[in-house]
C-alpha cells in the first residue's frame, strides 16, 4: 500500500513505509508486543503509573491532561469492572493524525492499551472509532483479531493470566462524540451528547462501571516509555511537554501531509520547511495551529513553539496538532462562515448557551459576509463569544466561540472592510 502523503517519521512512524508493519508478524519483527511483555510480566500496575507520571506523557486528543495522572484516577477498589474507552473519533477539521496510526499501527495502539489496562487492571475496552474511518477500522479489526488468535488478548493475555478484551464501535458521523462523555452515551446506544460532570467517568463511566478515556495517540506512546524509559522519552520536546507529536498539515502549502516532530518545534520551521511553505509566490495570512476550534494566529506570530505552554501566551493552544494554512487571498470573514457553520450544525443543542450562541454566530457572520452587516454586528459578534465561553456542560460552545473571537483578534479589519464596502473586498478568496 506505501504512504502517498509527504511524511517525516519519528519513533511513532518510522516503520509506517513498512507494507508488513500493520500485520501483527510485522508488528513483532520490530520488537511489538515486548513492551507489553515486560509490563506485564515484572511491573506493578502501580509502578507502570509511576512511569508514565515520570515520563510526563499529555494526552494528545486535545485536552493535553497527563496520562499517568488521569490512569490513577481509576478505583484500585470495588467489585465494579473497570474499563478503557480508545477515543479514534476524529472528526476535528482539519485532523488526519490517527488515521494513519490506525490504518498502520494499530498493533501499535493495541500494545499500548494493553498496558494501560494492566496499569488499571482494566477487563475490556472499547476502541470508539469515527464512523466515517470505514478502512482505518477495518485495520483495527483485523489487528484484534490477530491479537485473540496469538493469545495477546483474551483470556490469558501473553501467557500472563491477565485477562483483557478489546471491542471496536463505530460511530455514526457526529462531532460531539469526540467529547469523552459524549462518546461513552453514543457508546451506550443513546444521543450523543455530554454527560454533567460530576460524575467523572473513572467513577462512573461505560454503563456506569469506571472507564478511562484516551486518544489513539496517546495509546501508541506508551509502549516506547516502558521499552526505553521516562528519560529517554523526556529527551524529546520541552519539559512541560515532553516527546514528539504528529503534526497534520493542510491548506495553502506545498506539501500538505503528516509530520512527526518533537513537541516544541515552532510553527513557521513546519509550514515552511517541512510542509514547503505557501505555493505560486503568494504570502502566509493565517494559521490554525491544531484544529479548527483553535483561534488563529497571524503571519507575524508563527515563531512559536507547538507546545501549550508556548501558545497559550499567545492566545492558543495546540489542540489536536491540526495546522491549518490561509494564504493571502483568503477572506477571514468567509473562513469564519465555513466555522461556524460547523459548529451550529455540531452542536448536540443539549446547552442554551451553545445551540442558540452557535446560530448567532453564523447568522451574524454571514450578514457581514454578503455586505449588509453593520458595525454593531461585529460588537455583537465578539458578545456573543464572551457569553458562549466557559458557560455549559462541555467545553464545545468554547471550541465555536475561540476560532471566531482569534479572528476578530487579529483580523478585525476584514470584517470592518466587509461593512464599509458592503460587500467581500477579496475578490481572489475561495467561494463559498
Amino acid at each position: 500500500m506505501g504512504l502517498k502523503v509527504p511524511f517525516v517519521t519519528g519513533y511513532l512512524t518510522e516503520h509506517f513505509g513498512d507494507d508488513a508493519f500493520p500485520t501483527l508478524e510485522g508488528y513483532r519483527a520490530k520488537g511489538g508486543y515486548e513492551a507489553a511483555r515486560k509490563a506485564l510480566g515484572s511491573m506493578t500496575p502501580d509502578e507502570v503509573i509511576e512511569l508514565m507520571k515520570t515520563a510526563g506523557l499529555q494526552g494528545r486528543g486535545g485536552a493535553g491532561f497527563v496520562t499517568g495522572l488521569k490512569w490513577s484516577f481509576m478505583p484500585k477498589k470495588g467489585d465494579k469492572p473497570r474499563y478503557i474507552a480508545c477515543n479514534a473519533d476524529e472528526s476535528e477539521p482539519g485532523s488526519f493524525k490517527d488515521r494513519i496510526l490506525l490504518e498502520r499501527g494499530a498493533h501499535q495502539m493495541l500494545e499500548g492499551i494493553l498496558i494501560g489496562a494492566w496499569a488499571m487492571q482494566a477487563e475490556k475496552t472499547f476502541i470508539y472509532v469515527r464512523g466515517e474511518y470505514a478502512h482505518p477500522a477495518a485495520c483495527v479489526q483485523r489487528a484484534i483479531d490477530e491479537c485473540y488468535a496469538a493469545g495477546i488478548l483474551g483470556a490469558n493475555c501473553l501467557g500472563t493470566g491477565f485477562r483483557h478484551d478489546v471491542v471496536l464501535t463505530r460511530g455514526a458521523g457526529a462531532y460531539i462524540c469526540g467529547e469523552e462523555t459524549g462518546l461513552l452515551e453514543s457508546l451506550e446506544g443513546k444521543k450523543g451528547q455530554p454527560r454533567k460532570k460530576p460524575p467523572f467517568p473513572a467513577e462512573y463511566g461505560a454503563f456506569g462501571m469506571p472507564t478511562t478515556v484516551n486518544n489513539v495517540e496517546t495509546f501508541s506512546h506508551v509502549p516506547h516509555i516502558v521499552a526505553k524509559g521516562a528519560d529517554w522519552f523526556r529527551g524529546f520536546g520541552t519539559e512541560k511537554s515532553p516527546g514528539t507529536t504528529i503534526f497534520g498539515v493542510s491548506g495553502h502549502v506545498a506539501r500538505p501531509g503528516l509530520f512527526e516532530l518533537p513537541l516544541g518545534t515552532r510553527l513557521d520551521e513546519i509550514v515552511f520547511q517541512h510542509a514547503g511553505g505557501v505555493p505560486n509566490g503568494r504570502k502566509v495570512k493565517g494559521v490554525i495551529p491544531g484544529g479548527m476550534s483553535m483561534p488563529i494566529l497571524p503571519a507575524g506570530q508563527l515563531d512559536v513553539a507547538m507546545a501549550n505552554e508556548f501558545l497559550r501566551e499567545r492566545k492558543t493552544m495546540l489542540g489536536t496538532g491540526g495546522i491549518m494554512v490561509m494564504d493571502d487571498t483568503t477572506c477571514m470573514v468567509r473562513a469564519s462562515c465555513v466555522i461556524t457553520y460547523f459548529f451550529r450544525d455540531e452542536s448536540c443543542g443539549q446547552c442554551t448557551q451553545c445551540r442558540e450562541g452557535t446560530g448567532w454566530l453564523h447568522k451574524l457572520v454571514t450578514r457581514i459576509e454578503r455586505g449588509a452587516g453593520s458595525i454593531e454586528d461585529i460588537e455583537i459578534l465578539a458578545d456573543v463569544t464572551s457569553k458562549m465561553e466557559g458557560q455549559t456542560i462541555c467545553a464545545f460552545a468554547d471550541a465555536a466561540a475561540w476560532p471566531v473571537q482569534g479572528m476578530l483578534r487579529h483580523f478585525r479589519e476584514d470584517f470592518e472592510l466587509h461593512v464599509e464596502h458592503k460587500k467581500c473586498p477579496f475578490p481572489e478568496s475561495f467561494e463559498l
